[in-house]
């Protein structure tokens, strides 16, 4: 499956196979990319250099290149540090959190519809862990009791 095919699709095809082997044959290497890999393409893309998106994402620095050289594993507040540095939208920084192998954003979950509504408006770090304190939610990056 070389060609773009929505997630929806993908479902489809697996559920409508007669075996399970059937369909991991048909989709080949139908992996997601690394998370390294995929952040600095993104980077490459955007004409953009880790320091910048690292800086914005307000990611300590070592620790950012760390992400970048592939020898950190991000939890999903650094992932969505980065959507935030990147100055991705919503559906970028869903597809940026699928790749890291996190939660992606529910609206049902208060602290993530503050979230999507700042990357679907292009509001900046600084803006979303504002609106995220306001309304009585952990900010990005806060030590919560469970963690």
């Amino acid at each position: 499956m070389t060609e773009k095919v929505s997630t929806q699709e993908l479902w489809g095809k697996l559920f409508k196979a007669n075996a399970v082997e059937d369909y991991l044959d048909a989709a080949g290497d139908c992996q997601l990319p690394e998370f390294t890999e995929y952040i600095k393409a993104l980077c490459s893309e955007k004409g953009e250099n880790a320091e910048n998106v690292i800086r914005r994402g307000n990611i300590e620095s070592s620790y950012g290149h760390r992400l970048f050289k592939g020898t950190r594993k991000p939890s999903r507040d650094t992932v969505l540090k980065l959507a935030f540095g990147l100055e991705m939208d919503s559906d970028g920084a869903q597809q940026l959190l699928k790749v890291a192998r996190v939660t992606a954003l529910h609206p049902r979950v208060k602290r993530d519809a503050v979230i999507a509504y700042c990357l679907y408006h292009h509001k900046s770090f600084t803006e979303v862990q504002q609106l995220l304190y306001d309304n009585n939610l952990p900010t990005i990056g806060e030590k919560r009791n469970e963690e």
